[in-house]
């Protein structure tokens, strides 16, 4: 639909007649044949505009065609103090005098009409000036700042730039003084150093701290720069090298990470005696795997500990502020330090333990025994059910030797007419004195020891005393 059309429309429903005119005279309009819809200032209004565009929305529609909300509008006389200028006079009071008295609705601390009491910033007096009428304030100057959409959202609005020019020279003051220090020490140190025809320790320390007067050219930079050796990248090989993905191809071998191109299992951990044969995984054979047994095999093998161990003792005394101990500068003094170290770690361990000793005692408990009075003494036997060694600590061979070594003493008890096979457990043990066991006598429902005829299974054998009441 047209802005003609858009223009013409009520807010009402039309009848289907209106409603026809209307898209007639729209028609018309397009063709040409009827001239066109005015606006309110006399302009002739495309009628080829679509609705969309033409119709005003419904907080800015004044009831007239046109396309006044299409343009820009001028600003306000509401809007016109929100500019950067404009903006809240913070701590500045008004010219007018501070009053002479107490006024009703004034702040009870300080007397100023301008704020009520929980909002004033003055030191809270023993007596405000309601009570006492001395030392009233005067009203702080309230601007009254509207701003517009933009300027209540920009977070620069009310910023002062001369602020922070004022920051800058104070630090700029700061770096000039500092700059002037360092000059007079420098001047200070070439006046004790003495004067020489060659460039003497003093002037050269000046270079060193203000730089050579002789400045490189761009060229000589960059032949510098290409002459600079390059840091290598980490884990590469050298191309006639095998791989570290192609020396195992079992896909249960250990993992490689082509991102940090490490390997840190060992590849052949798994590998069988038939690696390297036909129809293996394994292209390499076994004779090779030596050559690599993985990056963490590098890594904690040898001395790698004992590096690693000095490097983190040089860091850590840098960062306790002895900067002598360097490990890559100075590797040397760096290992003589920590040996000193250790020794005067060791050193104090051995003067704490003592002290503590000498403080609290117990030292035959730190007093441990010989190695083989600590291991195991018994040896572990298995038996099976008719007393047969199954298991013995020998092995197999142990235990057919024990086995046969049991037939023979049970064949010699038969022979005797001794009594049955014996087993794993103990047997012919009688506790508490009695020459029975428990439940060998049975007696109204309960089972007892028949060489005392007692019920309690802990009771003391007491048969030479109740033999002659038994009989």
């Amino acid at each position: 639909m047209s802005s003609s059309a858009a223009g013409k429309y009520k807010s009402g429903k039309l009848s289907r007649e209106d409603y026809k005119k209307q898209k007639d005279l729209e028609e018309a309009r397009k063709a040409g044949t009827a001239p066109a819809e005015l606006d309110s200032d006399g302009n002739a209004i495309n009628p080829h505009i679509p609705q969309f565009m033409s119709k005003a929305p419904w907080y800015m529609d004044t009831g007239k065609a046109g396309l006044h909300h299409q343009r820009k509008r001028a600003p306000s006389p509401t809007t016109s103090s929100s500019s950067s200028a404009a903006w809240y006079a913070r701590g500045q009071t008004s010219s007018a005098p501070a009053p002479k008295k107490y006024k009703r609705g004034a702040c009870e601390n300080c007397g100023a009409m301008s704020h009520k009491t929980k909002q004033c910033v003055e030191r809270p007096r023993k007596r405000g000036a309601r009570w006492t009428g001395e030392d009233m304030r005067a009203n702080e100057e309230i601007t009254d700042v509207r701003l517009a959409y933009e300027a209540k959202r920009d977070r620069w609005n009310g910023y002062d730039a001369e602020r922070h020019r004022g920051i800058m020279r104070e630090w700029e003051g700061v770096e000039e003084a500092r700059r002037r220090r360092k000059a007079l020490e420098l001047d200070t140190k070439k006046a004790g150093a003495g004067e020489t025809g060659d460039k003497t320790k003093a002037e050269k320390g000046i270079e060193d701290e203000l730089g050579s007067s002789d400045e490189e050219s761009a060229e000589d930079a960059e032949d510098a720069e290409a002459r600079r050796p390059r840091a290598a990248v980490r884990n590469l090989r050298i191309r006639e090298d095998t791989a570290k993905y192609l020396r195992n191809l079992d896909p249960d071998s250990a993992y490689y990470d082509p991102k940090t191109r490490s390997m840190r299992e060992n590849p052949y951990a798994t590998t069988s005696a038939t690696s390297g044969s036909e129809g293996s995984s394994n292209p390499v054979a076994p004779s090779n795997a030596t050559a690599y047994a993985g990056d963490n095999f590098v890594r904690y093998s040898g001395e790698s500990r004992e590096v690693a161990k000095k490097e983190v003792f040089a860091w850590e005394a840098e960062a306790r502020g002895n900067l002598r101990a360097h490990f890559q500068a100075n590797p040397t003094q760096a290992a003589l330090m920590y040996e000193e170290f250790r020794e005067k770690k060791e050193e104090r361990r051995g003067a704490n333990r003592a002290k503590v000793l000498e403080t609290y005692g117990g030292e035959e408990h730190l007093k441990a025994p010989a190695r083989e009075l600590r291991m195991l003494q018994e040896a572990y036997v298995e038996y099976s059910r008719d007393g047969r060694v199954v298991r013995a600590p020998g092995g197999s061979a142990a235990a057919a030797a024990a086995t046969a070594a049991t037939d023979a003493a049970e064949k010699a008890e038969g022979a005797e007419g001794a009594a049955a096979v014996r087993s794993r457990y103990r047997e012919d043990v009688h506790p508490m004195n009695h020459a029975a066991v428990y439940g060998s006598w049975w007696c109204d429902g309960q089972w007892g020891y028949a060489c005392c005829r007692q019920l309690p299974r802990n009771a003391y054998c007491t048969a030479s005393a109740s033999a002659g009441r038994l009989k």
